[in-house]
């Protein structure tokens, strides 16, 4: 293979920890950052559950910003290789503060109560400074609700920080207690300037490789002649893999940073969405503007995994349960596959083919997601879990419904965890469309739904409590929407 898609390894690859430059060294590929940092010293980070579950392993990295140049994002240590970071800022609950001058979260969690036996508490410390130094926190969300502060803190930072031995409130009184940072906030002023660029890494050792190409075509190329390589962008699959099932594949290539999979643009016909994008930064991109996705991000996993997570990496891994299908699907969302060949787009409705199997190719990469305009006026996503927050779906249901005069004029409806793929309720659509939408035509749809799919027992759920939650669902939704109709009319 030539030089330029294997080219030859790096001796002078560092990460900026706390402030000071630190060799990155000659480490095992799939070293993940906790285990890096737990061996320089920095055991603040822990390891809980080795999958992005409890958040003990939080630390910051800093990222490209939506409101500022750089915004220091709370991530897990022990889902990302090191390697991914190379090159890149790191600071965890130790370059924080100390004994003898606290920060300010860590002052707050310890005169409230809130520090509890020392294992997870750095982790909530870093959670709690993301969302302290969000930019606008205290001017654009300054109101008192059941999950916002008045101080405009989101307590869905911490929804990735599981444990509660101390009680939840003293946590919430001291994330509440926080007010702006100081003029002289190092960490604060950093945001103002650019986060370093993405560092183009080769690394091999013991026959087993890490690439961080520079340009969309060279991972085009390296997927064409190695298509089997492991690719990774926020690690929150492969990770877990990498932990739990001891997988090691001999090339890795990392795609998070690449431009050419982080556009974004909102136009008058299409959003278009880079595969790389995080879910977290989708969410503030949006502001809202397709509320079926406002209505799934809060309920995908945690801040911490929607922090590093893609919507390209949750629709390439093809999971039944993932949540983003299901709504993607209701949307009638596209995907633009992209090889050396060139791209082509193919309806997400036909990308699933079987369990964790595509239409896309061994050499393509997803490119972006495309969403058409203009939006079905009654939309909703409904997530049946036995958490309501960072959890896995037993039943997950995406809506886009247009009802006109009291008719149903256009129906699509996604569902996730009721087959071997996600799919399309395209029995219940039929059944709604040209109806009118009263509570008989959706009783009778309701029925049809709870057939649709091929659901199994699992740990999760029963198959036919999954069936009985379709029928539910529909029932639910039309529950929310009437009135509005009605008042409509």
């Amino acid at each position: 293979m030539s030089t330029t898609i294997h080219p030859e390894p790096q001796l002078d690859r560092s990460i900026t920890v706390n402030g000071s430059p630190t060799a990155l060294g000659n480490v095992a590929v799939h070293t993940t950052a906790l285990d890096w940092l737990r061996d320089r010293g920095l055991t603040g980070a822990k390891e809980g559950c080795a999958e992005g579950e409890c958040g003990a392993c939080s630390v910051l990295v800093a990222r490209p910003g939506t409101d500022t140049p750089t915004e220091w994002t709370a991530v897990n240590a022990c889902l990302l290789p090191v390697a991914s970071l190379d090159g890149q800022e790191v600071i965890t609950s130790e370059g924080l503060g100390s004994p003898a001058d606290l920060h300010p979260v860590q002052q707050e969690l310890a005169v409230r109560g809130g520090s509890q036996c020392g294992f997870c508490t750095p982790g909530f410390v870093c959670s709690m400074a993301a969302e302290f130094y969000r930019s606008g926190r205290t001017t654009a969300n300054g109101h008192r609700d059941h999950e916002h502060g008045p101080n405009g803190f989101d307590l869905h930072a911490l929804s990735g920080n599981l444990c509660r031995c101390t009680g939840y409130r003293p946590i919430r009184d001291a994330a509440y207690a926080l007010g702006e940072p100081t003029a002289d906030d190092a960490l604060a002023a950093r945001r103002l300037a650019p986060p370093p660029p993405p560092a183009a890494t080769a690394m091999e050792v013991d026959g087993a490789e890490f690439l961080r190409p520079a340009e969309l075509d060279d991972v085009l190329e390296l997927l064409a002649e190695s298509p089997e390589a492991q690719i990774v962008a926020g690690s929150t699959d492969v990770g877990v893999e990498v932990n739990i099932r001891g997988v090691r594949k001999p090339l890795i290539v990392a795609i998070d940073r690449l431009s050419a999979l982080r556009e974004f643009d909102f136009g008058p016909d299409e959003v278009r969405i880079g595969a790389a994008m995080t879910l977290s930064e989708i969410e503030r991109l949006l502001k809202g503007r397709v509320p079926l996705l406002a209505q799934l991000f809060p309920q995908f996993a945690s801040r911490l995994i929607r922090n590093g997570a893609t919507i390209g990496g949750n629709l390439g891994t093809a999971s039944p349960i993932g949540d983003t299908p299901p709504a993607l699907l209701a949307l009638e969302a596209s995907l633009v596959l992209a090889s050396r060949r060139g791209e082509r787009v193919v309806p997400l409705a036909d990308y699933f083919t079987g369990y964790r199997q595509t239409s896309k190719a061994p050499d393509e990469l997803i490119r972006s997601v495309l969403i058409p305009l203009p939006l079905e006026p009654l939309t909703a996503f409904h997530k049946i879990a036995k958490r309501r927050f960072d959890d896995i779906s037993s039943v997950a249901v995406g809506y886009a419904v247009d009802v006109e005069d009291g008719v149903v004029r256009r129906a699509r409806i996604g569902l996730g965890g009721v087959a071997a793929t996600p799919l399309r309720a395209r029995a219940t659509e039929d059944a709604l469309i040209g109806r009118p939408w009263t509570e008989r035509t959706v009783r009778e749809a309701a029925a049809v739904m709870a057939a649709e799919g091929t659901p199994m027992d699992d740990h999760r759920a029963s198959a036919s409590y999954r069936s009985a939650m379709l029928g539910q669902s529909l029932l639910r939704f039309y529950a929310e929407n009437a009135s509005r109709e009605e008042a409509s009319a």
